[in-house]
């Protein structure tokens, strides 16, 4: 079916991967199921990383958006469930728990424990901001949006401070190899320069590590399609 009357990014499905036509090539097939915009729980923010995550490393996906009257069914009536991931025979919940088990089997989950470690503590203080920003959309947008703007430089910081460490910030968040937490940080820094225009101006790493991750071939052509363009960020409208 295809995600055009649904609110929120990329709710558009995409053409079935050649494995379906030839199942002896071995790509995996990954579909993606999530709530729909009736309900608020839905945050399509949370999936755009791991579609980043997937266009940028080559991998076709399916995206599977349910009918308001069958979310009330079966495994879909816990709200918290979504989304819903599978792998084949192997279903997954949660975007961070995705992005984590994409980031194993993708190699983006550091070099050693120690860098897994990191990644994880970035993961945590991404985390944090995306919480914020999600209170902010679908609970106070009109009475607190100027403040969350003036106090953004004070949340950034942190992130910019976390990058300088690694490399000087010419590298990723942790380590020389891109990693899940990078895609993560990637979408909740895009969503904030549509929040807030000019947000990562007093921020020059922050900045160009938007930039440079922004122009990988694959992440580059996703960014620009219509899978991203031009839809809301937010199943509210807000942005």
């Amino acid at each position: 079916m295809g995600g055009e009357g649904f609110w929120g990014r990329g709710c558009r499905e995409r053409r079935a991967p050649l494995t379906l036509l030839c199942p002896s090539l071995l790509v995996p097939l990954y579909n993606i199921t999530y709530y729909p915009p009736l309900s608020p729980a839905f945050l399509p923010g949370r999936y755009e990383a791991i579609r980043m995550l997937l266009a940028d490393q080559g991998q076709d996906w399916h995206e599977d958006p349910l009918l308001h009257d069958l979310c009330e069914e079966g495994e879909f009536k816990t709200l918290s469930q979504f989304p819903k991931f599978t792998d084949g025979a192997f279903t997954l919940y949660q975007s961070n728990a995705i992005l984590r088990y994409l980031g194993r089997k993708h190699g983006l989950y550091g070099k050693d424990d120690q860098e897994c470690a990191l990644l994880d503590m970035a993961n945590d203080g991404v985390e944090e901001l995306w919480l914020k920003y999600l209170d902010l959309i679908y609970h106070h947008f009109e009475q607190c949006k100027n403040q969350y703007v003036k106090d953004l430089p004070t949340q950034l910081q942190p992130l910019e401070t976390l990058l300088k460490q690694n490399q000087g910030g010419k590298a990723f968040i942790v380590g020389d190899q891109i990693s899940f937490v990078d895609y993560n940080l990637l979408d909740l820094l895009l969503i904030h320069q549509t929040l807030a225009p000019g947000c990562l101006d007093t921020f020059p790493l922050l900045s160009a590590y938007v930039a440079r991750l922004s122009s990988r071939p694959n992440l580059q052509a996703f960014l620009a399609s219509p899978q991203h363009t031009g839809l809301p960020i937010n199943g509210n409208g807000k942005q």
